[in-house]
């Protein structure tokens, strides 16, 4: 029986979805964090649970040949990267592992996977980052959560975000003591200042802040003169009023406090208006390789109309578009629609029909009007697509589809789905947007061939 506290020394067979080490102790399973495949590790019991046990590494007694030292002095404290302690290469490795183990393990499938595409340089990519903030004005706390926590990790820089980030937490730091803002104490519910959003732009060098607070802080036009003399690429300044007890980070209100109400950023040739809520790939570089993916699929099935659902603020819709005769845009955010009718237009690109609601709603009014698509694209959020929406794209024996996820686990359950009312997987390929990270996008090509 594996019990708490004890030491035990173990090898680690696999990596489960969430990059930790799966280790058996007389059968009985055990999660470890930074191990790699093969290694021999010294590890002690955290936690002991009915059908697993968690534990921490004490030491490596057998390398793996990949292994390395993280470059960044807070990784093994923070838990914003989980596999810095591997070569870059070896991660492009053991995330097209994850993906694969996903089809197999939930979807029940073995397709084609191609190797993931990497990135010539794995760091300083984020152009997004939330940082929550603690302790108090005399001595304030900005950084990550701890692992499975909300503890907060206090950095003083970050090796995976803009440059511009670091000189917000330095600086901020500096701001809170000098203007003795009041930090939110989660436990309590008490305070003012939550965290600090940064969104940069690669392509402009534009920076967006939002304060995210409980209320107003009372000081608010001097800490906005502060910031605008501390930060000079910022071109906008929001606070976001979130008075709640949650763990979400925005709340309803946006405040336009100073400057523009959005900055600007780049995919390929076109850019894009970004507002505090806007959904935008946190990788500007990654995500023009990501959709030209999308647009190679496109050309290989010769699609004149397209479907684009979960579309956002269009970026992909407005990257396809050169490539096809119409986009038809489905997307259920009223402001993320308004968001990518202004970038359209300021594109320059007129065949794009963008439409706010439901998906499964939606779709079966364009196909009675006599509008089918040769394919539909879906970029859901982490939990994948709706139920009724697969349903309706089965139910109007929709041809291709091409599905792009942050999320294997819920891919492999959706492409199952499919799977079994008809659809062939063709071809998955993962491209690396989040470096360090155990998180992979995909995108993949499935194709209707129950009704052809």
């Amino acid at each position: 029986m594996v019990k708490k506290s004890q030491e035990y020394i173990v090898k680690i067979d696999t990596l489960n979805h969430q990059a930790q080490g799966i280790a058996r102790i007389d059968g009985f399973v055990v999660f470890v964090d930074n191990v790699l495949i093969d290694e021999v590790a010294k590890i002690k019991i955290e936690e002991v649970k009915k059908e697993y046990a968690k534990a921490n590494l004490v030491e490596i007694l057998e390398k793996n040949p990949y292994r390395k030292e993280p470059e960044c002095p807070y990784y093994y404290l923070c838990g914003g990267c989980h596999l810095m302690h591997a070569k870059y290469q070896h991660q492009l490795k053991l995330k097209k592992l994850l993906v694969e183990d996903a089809f197999r393990r939930i979807g029940k499938l073995s397709p084609r996977i191609n190797d993931v595409i990497g990135m010539e340089n794995p760091f300083r990519y984020r152009n997004k980052t939330a940082l929550p903030v603690g302790g108090d004005y005399k001595k304030p706390q900005i950084g990550f959560y701890r692992k499975m926590t909300h503890d907060i990790v206090d950095i003083d820089y970050c090796l995976i975000q803009h440059e511009f980030c670091d000189d917000v937490i330095k600086g901020m730091k500096d701001l809170i003591q000098k203007h003795k803002i009041e930090v939110y104490d989660e436990k309590k519910h008490k305070g003012v200042l939550r965290h600090i959003v940064v969104r940069n732009s690669f392509a402009f060098d534009e920076m967006m802040i939002i304060l995210v607070c409980t209320k107003v802080p009372e000081n608010l036009e001097t800490i906005k003169k502060d910031i605008l003399n501390n930060f000079s690429k910022i071109k906008s300044l929001y606070l976001n009023l979130n008075p709640k007890r949650t763990n979400v980070i925005l709340g309803d209100e946006d405040i336009l406090i100073w400057g523009s109400s959005t900055i600007k950023d780049r995919i390929g040739n076109l850019t894009f208006e970004i507002s505090p809520k806007s959904f935008f790939q946190v990788n500007s570089m990654q995500t023009e390789v990501l959709y030209s993916q999308v647009v190679k699929y496109l050309r290989n099935i010769d699609a004149e109309i397209v479907f684009d659902v979960y579309s956002g603020i269009g970026t992909i819709s407005m990257f396809i578009a050169p490539f096809c005769k119409k986009v038809y845009t489905i997307e259920i955010v009223e402001d993320a629609v308004e968001d990518a009718k202004k970038s359209s237009k300021n594109n320059g690109i007129s065949n794009i029909e963008f439409i706010c609601g439901r998906a499964e709603i939606e779709i079966p009014k364009l196909l009675k009007n006599g509008i089918i698509p040769q394919a539909v694209i879906l970029d859901p959020p982490r939990s994948g697509c709706e139920k009724e929406l697969l349903e309706s794209l089965i139910e109007h024996k929709i041809p291709n589809i091409i599905y792009v996820s942050c999320n294997p686990s819920t891919l492999a359950r959706d492409s199952s789905i499919l799977f079994s009312n008809g659809y062939e997987i063709l071809e998955v390929q993962p491209v690396d947007m989040f470096p360090q990270t155990f998180h992979v996008e995909c995108v993949v090509l499935m194709t209707n061939v129950k009704n052809k």
